[in-house]
């Protein structure tokens, strides 16, 4: 019998593809299928990571054996193989992805201040934000020559410019922070840019290592969008929902920084006068003095229910391309993986 993807606290709110759920893989399967080659990636990028530099070393296997989902370079692994990719080039691209998302990580950490991240104290906490910033740059420039080692024009394009969209999409963030008239429209172009961008390349390079047709290559790459955007989404919900325990940083997060996510917009949408004041200035202000009536809004307007609708349309979308794949216990583990990507508590 297939195991149910709907235990989770995010609720259901899109209709479930009875066809794909026949193929359900929970997470601890899907890591079983590349488990050998996800302890390949590890050590590679543990054995990259090395530097004549101490703080380097230290700093750099505090962010990066800090535990965290890995599901960026678990993509990557599961693009690969469902192309039917046979050799080892797989396992320095899972561990590029890797770098290039901890780097993001350390240098976001750096622009919000953050000091708690998967329920440890930030880099930038213990370090301070210098050491943070330019163990960040480190962590960029050694994937980048791991990229040149691989000796491919393509996946170095694909790599390089999701890398620069990155960049562009945190520039976006901090324009839409302490704004309350961020759009919707605005908001998915942070969304796109700054967290869904590493998901696609992830995938598209699988496709691309395996000499995959470009149809099969571009399907890789919408999946990963799509799912990446996704995933964005749900992280949203569960700023207002899950507790520290679980999300391993604190309940409002977003709101204390004057960030207008998707749960906001919405609410403000839908809001009155009044309410639509409190929000405006929360997000003006930044903090959490009305927190309290804030998630009174949030709750009232649905609008953490409209925000996992748009992620299962999202979630949807990425199922749909992954037609042009050939079945295999790949496939299906990039399948659930969608549904992974919403229906989770953390």
């Amino acid at each position: 019998m297939p195991k149910s993807p709907l235990s989770s606290n995010a609720g259901s709110t899109a209709p479930v593809n009875k066809d794909a759920l026949t193929t359900f893989i929970d997470l601890d399967e899907i890591r079983d299928l590349v488990a050998q080659e996800m302890q390949a990636v590890n050590e590679h990028i543990l054995h990259r990571l090395r530097s004549e530099v101490a703080l380097i070393n230290t700093l750099g296997n505090y962010i990066v054996g800090g535990g965290g989902k890995r599901l960026r370079p678990l993509m990557a692994l599961l693009s690969a193989k469902a192309c039917g990719y046979q050799g080892n080039g797989h396992i320095g691209l899972a561990a590029i992805v890797e770098l290039i998302h901890t780097a993001t990580l350390l240098h976001d950490d750096v622009v919000d201040d953050s000091k708690l991240r998967r329920n440890r104290e930030t880099a930038n906490a213990i370090w301070g934000n210098e050491a943070a910033v330019l163990v960040g740059d480190f962590l960029y420039t050694r994937a980048f020559e791991m990229m040149v080692e691989l000796n491919s024009m393509r996946i170095m394009e694909v790599l390089a410019s999701a890398t620069n969209t990155i960049a562009e999409g945190e520039v976006l963030q901090l324009l839409n922070c302490n704004d309350p008239d961020t759009t919707e429209a605005r908001y998915m172009d942070v969304i796109h840019s700054k967290t869904a961008k590493l998901f696609e390349a992830a995938t598209q390079i699988g496709a691309i290592l395996a000499e995959r047709p470009k149809e099969q290559e571009f399907a890789l790459a919408a999946y990963g969008m799509h799912t990446g955007t996704a995933f964005q989404l749900i992280d949203d919900v569960l700023d207002y929902r899950a507790s520290t325990a679980v999300m391993g940083k604190n309940v409002g997060d977003d709101l204390a920084e004057g960030k207008p996510t998707l749960p906001l917009i919405h609410a403000m949408r839908q809001a009155n006068d009044k309410t639509r004041k409190v929000i405006r200035e929360a997000i003006i202000n930044g903090g959490l003095d009305h927190i309290e009536d804030i998630l009174l809004a949030i709750e009232s307007t649905g609008a953490l229910e409209y925000t996992e609708k748009v992620a299962c349309r999202e979630a949807e979308k990425a199922r749909e391309m992954l037609a042009v794949l050939p079945k295999s216990p790949y496939k299906d583990a990039l399948l659930s993986l969608t549904y992974l990507a919403v229906k989770r508590d953390a």
